[in-house]
């Protein structure tokens, strides 16, 4: 057994993962014949911090093998062991048991593939399909972006422990692209921070109904609840609102419609889908913010005819997160990932009229 070999199983998260200690331990550790247990682990779960570790230990998650000088890899029999300081040499046997609440839910269901854009130490950027919820709700409580997540890292990331992933912001259903999720417990706590904060980097993409004549512009219109609406959820511009900022510029303008480039320096309830609507070009196939509120009235009860499948042009708002950067939380460096614009939206685009 080498230095970290670990039990794993891919078809569903490890209840427990086998170490052993053996002599390249030691020279990375020059002049040293024993090692504290706390040490050890720190050295190879180097996701989780030398207080947890310690806490892993003394809640009895640890156990080690009954070893003597005449037997340096033990009897086979363990021990569980809650001293942090417990010495350890070479041919030590470790094992540690999982905790429930660090265990990753067994998959339900099929549920399908995540694309992954950037994986590191902590964090996780995912390509979201259009039409998948964020976390299940109401009537779509299957396959949702948090389950497939969560899938994925039993699948492929079985081997690590303290797996805790959390999306780290949200998107609409029908918003395709860039979803920033947090692996580990602090990492996620300072992504949200960022994101609190301000200092996270939000690039979308929308594809909207008419030619919009200037380059650029940045809108500042304070948003809030639309008392006047029949949709509870729906905001609108208003002076009591909440202030916001949506800078934009224009991509490419395609007869009739144009593809804008949108930044987020707020994180309002559908910020980009309310002020483009107010400016006058909403975003093609938004139901809510459209020609009519009643189209999505009509689409939540599955009642959409065919003429307001034409009036909307797309079954969902061509709205794609196209771009995110952040502080990675394993370090200081920069982390930008970019998602291409949705094929849905492409095809539209596509089909339109050559000029």
């Amino acid at each position: 057994m080498g230095l970290f070999e670990k039990e794993r199983d891919l078809n569903r998260p490890p209840d427990r993962i086998h170490l052993e200690v053996d002599g390249s331990f030691f020279r990375q550790k020059a002049n040293e014949l024993h090692v504290r247990l706390d040490q050890f682990l720190l050295a190879h779960l180097t996701w989780r911090s030398r207080t947890s570790i310690q806490a892993l230990i003394k809640d009895g998650f640890v156990e080690v093998d009954i070893s003597t000088p005449d037997h340096p890899k033990g009897s086979g029999e363990t021990t569980t062991e809650k001293r942090p300081g417990r010495k350890l040499r070479h041919g030590s046997q470790v094992t540690v048991t999982i905790p429930e609440e660090l265990r990753l839910p067994e998959p339900e269901g099929d549920v399908s593939p995540v694309e992954v854009l950037h994986l590191e130490k902590g964090a996780m950027v995912v390509d979201k399909p259009p039409h998948v919820p964020v976390h299940p709700s109401g009537r779509h409580t299957l396959d949702t972006m948090i389950q497939r997540v969560h899938a994925h890292c039993a699948r492929e990331m079985a081997d690590e422990l303290g797996l805790a992933p959390r999306l780290s912001h949200r998107l609409d259903r029908e918003t395709s692209g860039v979803l920033l999720v947090g692996t580990r417990t602090q990492a996620h706590r300072e992504l949200r921070r960022q994101f609190e904060a301000h200092e996270v980097e939000k690039t979308y993409l929308a594809l909207v109904c008419g030619e919009v004549p200037a380059k650029e512009g940045s809108i500042r219109w304070p948003i809030g609840s639309d008392h006047d609406s029949a949709v509870r959820l729906k905001m609108t511009v208003t002076e009591d609102g909440l202030d916001c900022r949506t800078d934009w510029r224009v991509v490419r303008r395609l007869g009739g419609y144009t593809l804008v480039e949108c930044d987020l320096h707020t994180g309002r309830q559908h910020q980009i889908r309310v002020h483009l609507a107010a400016m006058g070009h909403p975003i093609v196939g938004d139901k809510l913010y459209g020609p009519d509120e009643q189209l999505f009235i009509r689409a939540a009860e599955d009642r959409l005819t065919e003429t307001d499948r034409a009036q909307l042009q797309m079954d969902r708002q061509a709205l794609h997160h196209h771009r995110l950067a952040f502080k990675s939380p394993s370090g200081n460096h920069s982390v930008t990932v970019e998602s291409p614009l949705a094929a849905d939206i492409q095809a539209f685009i596509d089909g339109l009229p050559k000029p």
